[in-house]
């Protein structure tokens, strides 16, 4: 699974990246100061379940801190786009093509209204941040109605199947089953698709982007009230969209200073803990999140964009495997160490397989451990389970 980091240049996607990963990337107030994609690992976070149980678990893939499990999965953030992206306008062209392989988009909006269309800064309220999310849809949507005439309206007598086409667009994740759920939605006959109107098209690739990348809506930079009033008006205006709140620059402020150990904060969360020294400007930063951010919001909105966008948006699930049911170990003892996300649907033997491919190769059945009961291959799994594969030796 892959999520892209978008938006327009200079409202905050280098920090919203940097906040959840807390990877290296360059940050400053200027257009496309992204210019190569960056990627990292970001992390869901759960509930542990060891913890839960009065268990100490013993982390691998998937730290703990808190109660909580974070589990990984990779992020990228992508150039700054601007207006007439599609047409290879800025960093358009790259900006596309890096945000092919992404299973949704987590946008992040200056919802203060302090930059341009081209991201330069401008006075606070100066723009509406409802324009830039319109117009970074609209970019996506004129991309994927380009890619579609070059293909298939040139294409004359010749008969064009839903395969054919899932086949131009599979590197942009798109699936036959969402090509047939689009046309079918708006009654459109794919063996005349070369016969299409242009706004035709267009409807098209605004359903299949819809199905192949949902888009999450981060209104950030909300430790300024002007973009805490905006993110409301958002919520009220455009309420088929998720919409968070956040301050991105708040969240890395506060997950670097719990890297120095100078205070103690789990992601996500209302408060903090000092726990070390902060110098006089570390402490007045720390003042302001606390006072502008987390008693007004109740958190940074990152930890939320990112669970709403992975959890809820995408559906995925996070599953447990185990090789002892009861006391809920690894072969060397280890209290739940590993935790995967798998999408929506999965099953038993797709855990297997997730594990290592010769599991998979080898699997015979498998154990719920809250349950006790055998499963078979073809069981869906749910969220939060836990699971013991069993194999033949």
């Amino acid at each position: 699974m892959l999520i892209g980091i978008v938006g327009k240049a200079n409202v905050g996607k280098s920090t919203f990246f940097r906040a959840a990963t807390l990877a290296p990337a360059e940050i400053g107030p200027y257009p496309f100061v992204t210019i190569k994609p960056n990627r990292a690992m970001a992390y869901v976070k759960i509930k542990c379940p060891a913890c839960e149980r009065g268990l100490k678990c013993h982390p691998g893939n998937s730290p703990c801190a808190g109660g909580f499990r974070f589990v990984p999965f990779e992020v990228i953030d992508v150039a700054g786009l601007i207006p007439g992206a599609h047409e290879g306008l800025g960093l358009g062209n790259q900006f596309l093509d890096d945000l092919r392989q992404a299973d949704a988009l987590i946008h992040v909006v200056d919802a203060s209204g302090a930059t341009d269309e081209k991201g330069n800064q401008v006075p606070v309220g100066t723009r509406n941040p409802k324009d830039d999310i319109i117009f970074l849809n609209e970019e996506i949507d004129f991309w994927i109605q380009n890619i579609l005439i070059k293909h298939f309206r040139t294409r004359h007598n010749q008969k064009i199947s839903a395969n054919e086409i899932a086949e131009k667009l599979s590197g942009m994740k798109i699936t036959k089953e969402q090509i047939l759920k689009a046309t079918a939605e708006l009654n459109y006959d794919l063996a005349k698709i070369r016969e299409w109107s242009d706004k035709q098209f267009l409807e098209f690739a605004i359903a299949l982007r819809a199905k192949s990348k949902p888009i999450i809506i981060v209104a950030n930079k909300c430790d300024i009230p002007k973009a805490r009033e905006n993110a409301e008006v958002l919520k009220k205006e455009m309420a088929d969209y998720s919409i968070v709140p956040a301050s991105a620059e708040s969240e890395l402020v506060l997950r670097e200073a719990n890297e120095k150990k100078i205070i103690n904060y789990i992601p996500g969360e209302s408060k903090f803990e000092i726990t070390g020294n902060p110098d006089e400007k570390q402490e007045r930063a720390l003042k302001f999140v606390k006072e502008k951010v987390l008693k007004v919001l109740g958190n940074t909105g990152v930890q939320q964009a990112i669970n709403e966008t992975v959890l809820n948006k995408l559906g995925y699930i996070v599953v447990f495997p185990v090789e002892d049911e009861n006391k809920l170990t690894d072969g060397k003892g280890r209290v739940l160490p590993d935790a995967y996300l798998l999408p929506r649907g999965a099953t038993a033997l797709d855990l297997a397989y997730k594990i290592h491919s010769d599991i998979g190769d080898k699997f015979i059945g498998a154990i719920d451990c809250k349950t006790k009961r055998k499963i078979g291959k073809e069981t869906k799994l749910k969220h939060g389970d836990i699971i013991k594969i069993i194999t033949r030796r």
